[in-house]
């Protein structure tokens, strides 16, 4: 027989009682996130009042500031709570309610960086046609275009979870975790770990898909290409692909720690590297880009030193 219960809140099990330093972790996690915020709405005002600054990659750049600034407010303020908690619970509404924003963030974040690679690869391998392709209409469904599949992916398995019955209610993570809540369930869970490789895989793979094909024509024009363009490819294509790859590997850790058994791996290690690509990544994104695109590193400095 199946001892299943109504289960109404969820305890998160990673977290341990540090004593006096819980303190000093609220402080820290405290100036990341204001840090995380005072960068990200910098640039964003920096592209917005700037008119020099309203060009495609401008544009791009300020929806993924925007992604950054959502998911880690969906992250933050839960982790600086449960930090001071003695009991570290949070309600099943709640708890799917973060799980829906960690995961549209990860989404919106690849598709947002896939779509600027494919912005570069035009301005750099086709730039007589730049403006007549990269037109204000194409700029905005390429961005809605991400919200709203971010979205509409993030709900499906949200749907196909919340209607699992559930035997416990221990969530061994900082965070609430999808898969995490599918492990606790009593009956079948085939649907969602069929949707959960099929989606995966398909999420990922079509935007690195197109990632790899704009660089490799990226990098045939710029071998064969004057020094002028080879310049052009390496001042904007250089932040792209660090910011991708922050990214990646934060996620790709995330991912194997999902599906595969990581006991091994000591378990403060397990955790920064879960929250690496919330916590780093937002951070990472508008300090990259800041300091080596010179239009937005020269107005930066005007307006914060002058």
């Amino acid at each position: 027989m199946i001892n299943s219960t109504q289960v109404l809140y969820f305890t998160l099990g990673a977290y341990v009682d540090y004593g006096v330093l819980k303190y000093l972790f609220f402080l820290i996690l405290m100036f990341a996130y204001v840090l995380i915020l005072c960068a990200n709405v910098l640039l964003m005002f920096v592209i917005c009042v700037n008119r020099s600054l309203h060009e495609p990659m401008y544009f791009f750049l300020c929806s993924l500031f925007v992604n950054e600034l959502y998911g880690s407010t969906g992250l933050f303020p839960f982790l600086l709570v449960q930090v001071l908690s003695d009991s570290h619970t949070v309600s099943v509404p709640f708890c799917f309610l973060q799980v829906f924003s960690v995961f549209s963030y990860a989404i919106v974040e690849l598709y947002n960086l896939a779509i600027m690679s494919y912005d570069r690869y035009l301005a750099i391998c086709h730039p007589l046609q730049y403006n007549t392709r990269m037109t204000p209409h194409r700029i905005a469904v390429l961005i809605a275009f991400a919200w709203l599949y971010a979205s509409l992916l993030g709900a499906i398995p949200l749907f196909l979870s919340a209607t699992l019955q559930l035997c416990g209610d221990m969530i061994n993570k900082v965070y609430c975790d999808n898969y995490s809540i599918v492990k606790l369930a009593c009956g079948d869970t085939s649907l969602n770990n069929i949707y959960g490789l099929i989606g995966t895989f398909y999420t990922i793979s079509c935007p690195l898909i197109l990632i790899l094909y704009t660089y490799m024509r990226i990098l045939r024009v710029c071998f064969s290409g004057s020094k002028q363009t080879r310049q052009k490819a390496v001042s904007t294509c250089t932040p792209h692909l660090a910011s991708l790859l922050n990214f990646c590997f934060g996620s790709f850790f995330e991912i194997l720690q999902s599906r595969f058994n990581m006991n091994r791996v000591p378990t403060i290690v397990r955790i920064f590297l879960s929250l690496y690509f919330l916590t780093c990544q937002p951070l990472f994104s508008p300090f990259v880009y800041g300091l080596n695109i010179t239009n937005i590193r020269n107005i930066c400095k005007n307006l914060l030193f002058t």
